[in-house]
């Protein structure tokens, strides 16, 4: 099958192009799709800096490139964006498009361990496939200048990302980030389904921080790798309050704008948590609480500007 990126939509926005690509990913087993926003260029031979964009449960990669309204500051800051989609499509894994929250469209970002969701592992796209695709397919791009964002369980994958691979992106932000998802049921019902709930199948035991109260049935660790003798056993984190503790090494502001009227603050989204965490290992934090906002694109695109200034300004470093 083919894996080389075909166009397959064009937009001209803001003197740049909104375009959308089809192709065929080894990593998720079917075909997945992706926009990239090229910015304005006076020169061929220049390469843009590169966002990417997580969106959130139920979205695809039309979502944010259609409503956000970020290509405005991208032009100006001459960042590229890119959109992947949340999850794999047209595999047919029996109930994977029963709930909004979980299978299609809430792939959640992370590598599922379990077999029935065994393509779902959508961390490893993000992170080392598409990069990958883009930097031999896109010359135009310099994947080596990199920042990550996104919204509610794509926010959860921006910072989740981020913080296991501080090499790779040079700054993060979210909006309304699942920033606590072992303490909340969006969280504990994919991390459930895509990684198993059985404590004994864990074959290292850790210490979870107070921040991190153990849900036994799932633990904020998603899985123990045998791959071989030599590399020994992989663990795998997935809980951005969590993963501070272990790796806070961060240099530049993480940025997150929570509306102060969004339904889900409380009981699924816990931005508090993954604050007073940050507080604890002082790693730079800044949480604007907006008034009156809720966790629609409304919200989003009011203040997405700020988030692609935050990002130029680390990407121009």
């Amino acid at each position: 099958m083919e894996t080389k990126p075909t166009e397959i939509g064009s937009s001209k926005m803001f003197g740049g192009y909104n375009k959308r690509y089809k192709h065929f990913s080894p990593t998720l087993g079917c075909s997945m799709t992706f926009h990239i926003y090229f910015p304005p260029s006076s020169s061929p031979s220049h390469k843009f800096p590169i966002l990417y964009w997580l969106s959130g449960l139920t979205c695809t990669d039309e979502n944010f490139i259609i409503k956000s309204g970020a290509q405005r500051a991208a032009s100006v800051e001459g960042v590229a964006l890119i959109a992947p989609d949340t999850s794999p499509r047209g595999l047919n894994v029996e109930g994977e498009a029963d709930s909004w929250d979980f299978g299609v469209g809430a792939g959640f970002y992370l590598n599922a361990t379990q077999q029935k969701w065994k393509n779902w592992r959508m961390y490893d796209y993000v992170v080392k496939e598409l990069p990958k695709l883009l930097s031999e397919n896109f010359p135009q791009l310099d994947t080596s200048k990199a920042s990550i964002s996104g919204h509610s369980m794509g926010g959860h994958g921006a910072l989740t990302i981020y913080l296991k691979n501080l090499d790779k992106y040079k700054s993060a932000s979210a909006f309304a980030p699942i920033a606590n998802p072992i303490n909340c049921p969006w969280g504990q019902k994919a991390f459930t389904n895509y990684l198993g709930n059985d404590k004994a199948a864990w074959e290292v035991k850790y210490h979870l921080p107070n921040e991190c109260p153990s849900f036994l049935p799932i633990f904020y660790y998603l899985g123990v790798e045998n791959k071989s003798k030599k590399e020994g056993k992989k663990l795998q984190e997935y809980d951005a309050t969590c993963l501070i503790k272990k790796f806070h090494n961060v240099s530049a502001t993480i940025l997150i704008d929570q509306g102060e009227d969004d339904k889900f603050l409380h009981d699924q989204l816990l931005a508090h948590k993954f604050e007073e965490a940050c507080r604890s290992v002082n790693v730079p934090l800044l949480l604007r609480l907006q008034p009156g906002y809720d966790h629609s694109y409304f919200f989003i695109s009011t203040f997405i500007d700020d988030h692609i200034c935050h990002h130029a300004q680390a990407l121009k470093l």
